[in-house]
């Protein structure tokens, strides 16, 4: 049960409390994790490299880093997620470069600001890479159970209290199914596609997470009746296909780079470069359509979206697709789950229309004529909290020590579920010292965006990262995320000496790299007798700014002049690092003013305890967002739709004049 200390009843409750908690027959930990997905992993990990005894509850250890659904890792976007977690001393990255099967990086005939770094994954050696880090991560606990309730310290009633003055309630420890209590001062809530999960197969419905592990229905009724926020969201996935059964003869091959571009920034290469697997293309027909359309009555009756679900606008179900956008083929993309075994995942075509109706959609595309399924596809619909309802740390406003991190908080994607762990898991260990915390706003990371996003908008579809959501992309790359983050990470303790040290090394090479560039200067009649064609204009230039030139790269510079610039040639991480600084170093200098002026608007703060119903320049509109968000910081403030200019100085103007106030 959860215990509240009704105002009827405080005695009771009390008694019940110290029961609870004053007994030494109780395991205690610093903070509990719930849920061994992608968010559960890097939070339980993260709080435990911060230095805090962490406990991971999940119900089945076996699936600890299971790819519940598509075998890869990254992406546009994406890949920069986990590129920044990495610089934190993430686990994805890591375990990726062991695991992965391709390696690949998208968009790279586009700029370095929209480079996605991508990887095709062996399903058993991502589990075991995983599993094997937090088996070696020291503070980490490890045990199979399932959370039936949270156990709360001096906890209201939801209307007890007006959250702009703090959280009344503060988490202490969580209950299992089997009424186990265990002590904790921090739970984090990663509970992915569980929480009240329910699977659709055509008109076929059951409880369930996903398929063969049970849903959670206690935490959602825990949550609710403590006033969270709750609505639903769906996602599915595809059907696995049998390798053997697909004829591959006239599809499209697409084969991994080479060499591969690792993950994360300790690696130089890949476990398994040597041996990388190929991906094929094929597309829907107008055969595929038919049997789509011909079908749809016998497909799922959601509880969301108007009985259709409310699933991810950018990775749809291809009933979906094809209703949205008729006429149109749909490219697949058949895509091998690993060394030992001969699925394959067909990406494009997740569904959830009966078995029979599967196949026979399948056996319309081209190269999947005599296909046959390993496992049918599905969709899931669960419960998901508002994440208006968290703070920048994720941190829930209502309960103090209790933080929500991945699908529960409306995304959708293993990388944002691991961006968030991470960052909840940081939170939960440093809480315990005082005015310590990891809050990276948008201007620095894409961790930045997905949070602030989240906590600042609010979703209404399964929240998905793209480069076209950071403001300053090309400060954002993939391939600087170290730079941005790993000294912080050093600071708060996230980040080993081994990490930092590597780090150290690659910032000092890049910079020598930098100084050749910026030092070799000159004049305009020199780099014309040297075969450069520049204006006679009289203006020195630097071999940074020539990089400026279309015709001018690093190879052509080291031609002419090896010995100043071979070496950096013969270092392709940090040849590429310096071009691009140096190529887009005009756009990169006007893009760092444009931080600076966003970080002066973020650093002005908001008092958590204005009474805006009591301000008379607001819109009612403009009085409910902001009692309900309560932004931070006036930045904060003005992502939020409805929030005029004019407010905005009106709010500057109140904080300062509360500020002179006080003081």
């Amino acid at each position: 049960m959860l215990l509240l200390y009704r105002k009827s009843a405080v005695s009771n409750s009390r008694a019940i409390f110290k029961r609870c908690f004053s007994t030494q027959h109780n395991p205690s930990y610093d903070c509990i994790v719930i849920g061994g997905g992608h968010a559960g992993t890097e939070a339980c990990a993260a709080s435990a490299r911060v230095g805090a005894t962490t406990l991971l509850i999940t119900q089945k250890k076996d699936t600890i880093g299971v790819m519940s659904c598509n075998p890869s890792i990254g992406g546009i976007g994406k890949g920069n997620l986990v590129r920044e977690l990495d610089a934190l001393g993430g686990v994805m990255g890591r375990a990726t470069d062991e695991a992965g099967v391709q390696f690949r990086i998208l968009n790279k005939s586009k700029g370095p600001a929209v480079h996605g770094p991508r990887a095709q994954a062996d399903r058993t050696l991502y589990k075991a890479a995983v599993q094997n880090i937090l088996h070696e991560t020291p503070n980490l606990t490890i045990i199979e159970g399932s959370v039936e309730d949270l156990i709360l310290e001096n906890p209201t009633t939801p209307n007890d209290s007006n959250e702009s003055e703090g959280p009344k309630a503060k988490v202490a420890g969580v209950i299992l199914n089997d009424g186990k209590i265990i002590n904790a001062q921090k739970v984090i809530l990663t509970t992915g596609t569980f929480l009240s999960g329910l699977i659709h197969i055509g008109l076929t419905t059951f409880p369930a997470g996903r398929i063969g592990d049970d849903a959670s229905y206690g935490l959602s009724k825990t949550l609710s009746r403590f006033g969270f926020s709750l609505s639903r969201l769906k996602t599915g996935t595809p059907p696995r296909l049998d390798g053997k059964t697909i004829n591959y003869k006239n599809l499209e091959e697409q084969l991994g780079d080479n060499p591969p571009v690792p993950f994360s920034f300790i690696n130089k290469t890949v476990k398994n470069s040597d041996k990388q697997l190929s991906c094929f293309s094929t597309r829907t027909t107008t055969e595929s359509h038919k049997v789509i359309l011909d079908n749809l009555h016998l497909g799922p009756r959601l509880e969301s979206g108007g009985g259709k679900g409310l699933g991810p606008r950018y990775c749809p179900s291809i009933e979906t697709k094809i209703e949205r956008f008729p006429g149109r083929t749909h490219q697949i993309w058949l895509e091998p789950e690993g060394y030992d075994t001969d699925v394959v995942y067909p990406n494009g075509i997740s569904m959830a229309l009966p078995e029979n109706v599967q196949l026979q959609f399948l056996k319309t595309i081209p190269g999947l004529e005599n296909v046959q399924m390993t496992k049918h596809g599905y969709a899931v619909e669960y419960d998901f909290v508002d994440p208006r309802e968290l703070k920048h740390t994720l941190e829930t406003k209502k309960v103090s020590g209790l933080y929500f991190a991945g699908q529960i908080n409306g995304t959708t994607g293993y990388e944002e579920a691991a961006a968030q762990g991470t960052i909840a898991g940081v939170n939960a260990a440093l809480s315990f010292e005082k005015d310590k915390r990891l809050v990276i706003d948008r201007a620095d990371a894409y961790i930045g965006v997905l949070i602030d996003d989240l906590v600042t908008l609010g979703v209404t579809e399964p929240y998905r990262m793209f480069t076209s959501r950071a403001e300053y992309r090309l400060t954002l790359r993939s391939n600087n995320a170290d730079f941005r983050l790993t000294q912080k990470g050093y600071e708060l303790g996230c980040v080993d000496e081994h990490r930092m040290k590597i780090f150290k090394e690659r910032k000092e090479k890049i910079e020598r790299a930098m100084k050749t560039m910026e030092e070799f200067v000159l004049s305009p009649n020199e780099w014309q007798k040297n075969g450069f064609a520049v204006s006679q204009d009289g203006v020195r230039r630097s071999a940074g700014i020539m990089l400026n030139h279309p015709d001018v790269n690093m190879s052509v510079l080291a031609q002419k002049w090896p010995d100043t610039f071979q070496h950096i040639l013969d270092d392709p991480e940090t040849c590429e690092f310096v071009e691009t600084e140096c190529v887009y170093s005009a756009h990169i200098d006007r893009q760092k003013l444009d931080v600076e002026a966003f970080k002066r608007r973020e650093n002005a703060s908001l008092p958590s305890n204005i009474d805006y119903w009591s301000l008379p320049f607001l819109s009612t509109e403009e009085k409910q967002k902001l009692t309900k968000i309560r932004p931070a910081t006036l930045g904060a403030a003005s992502r939020i739709p409805g929030v005029t200019p004019a407010t905005l100085i009106y709010l500057m103007k109140h904080s300062y004049t509360k500020k002179d106030d006080t003081n």
